[in-house]
């Protein structure tokens, strides 16, 4: 019987993952993500939420102005040991179509980033990765929340002067705001056909 080798990714190196070590690893499971140097696995995606992120992904492309476009769970290059996954991104048209790299965005390549929070991303959504795409410059900040079977959005917008997110509102039917670009969107439409 013969035992298979351990991948590389199962023993970080001392001081943890850095971002090109990130990108050199084989064989990760589907949406790992790298923060603080460790990496971060995500569990299989309720249906719930695939629904809204492609309500929010389908909704942002179609509303944006043709310089943005929206995409839905590409890596964002934070920092050295930084490297997130967003669960919905606004960007620049330019960045969208960019070729290389083509597995990942810079931060500054972001006007919007929007997380969907599930049971096991409750800290992360809520506390870590606000705090770095605060720090990186990103200017919007949006967390989906599941009460009972309804979407609720708790929308920030970067504060310059402080480099932290300020609540800008909370919405529960129907999300309809003026930034980044005018938007309205039906919250209780997910998992309705269009």
């Amino acid at each position: 019987m013969t035992v298979e080798p351990l991948p590389d990714w199962v023993i970080p190196p001392a001081g943890g993952f850095t971002v090109e070590d990130f990108l050199a690893l084989r064989s990760l499971p589907k949406h790992t993500e790298l923060i603080d140097g460790g990496l971060v696995f995500v569990r299989p995606q309720e249906k719930w939420r695939r629904q809204v992120l492609s309500l929010f992904r389908q909704e942002l492309d179609r509303q944006a102005p043709s310089h943005l476009r929206a995409d839905r769970e590409m890596a964002v290059r934070l920092g050295k040991r930084q490297m997130p996954e967003p669960d919905v991104l606004v960007v620049t048209e330019e960045a969208f179509l960019r070729g290389d790299p083509s597995t990942y965005y810079f931060a500054e390549d972001l006007v919007l980033a929007v997380e969907a929070v599930s049971p096991d991303s409750e800290e992360r959504d809520r506390e870590t990765k606000p705090g770095k795409y605060a720090k990186a410059g990103i200017p919007h900040y949006w967390r989906i929340e599941r009460r009972d079977a309804e979407a609720v959005v708790y929308v920030y917008e970067l504060d310059p002067a402080v480099h932290c997110y300020v609540p800008v509102g909370i919405f529960h039917d129907r999300l309809k705001i003026s930034v980044p670009f005018p938007i309205d969107i039906d919250l209780t439409s997910i998992g309705r056909r269009g």
